[in-house]
């Protein structure tokens, strides 16, 4: 399986999860980008997030949210070495 952007649409939607205060939610807005907006959708159809607009990640979400952002944060420190 190789990233589509599809899935780096989701991913971007993962990260801007706070993961240190889980009640805080997102909101995607009908002004936001349609690759935006379709992430969204498509994170609550696999049982991501609460809502097909943001919401609150589930438990399984919360799990992707995390390994997301780490993978995010192990890329950036490998752009910074170099």
């Amino acid at each position: 399986m190789a990233f589509n952007p599809e899935l780096v649409a989701e991913m971007e939607i993962l990260a801007l999860f706070n993961l240190a205060n889980l009640q805080e939610g997102l909101k995607i807005h009908h002004t936001a980008t349609p690759q935006a907006i379709a992430a969204a959708r498509r994170l609550h159809e696999k049982g991501l997030i609460s809502l097909p607009d943001g919401g609150y990640l589930t438990s399984l979400g919360l799990d992707a949210a995390e390994h997301a952002q780490s993978l995010l944060t192990i890329l950036a420190e490998e752009e910074t070495v170099q």
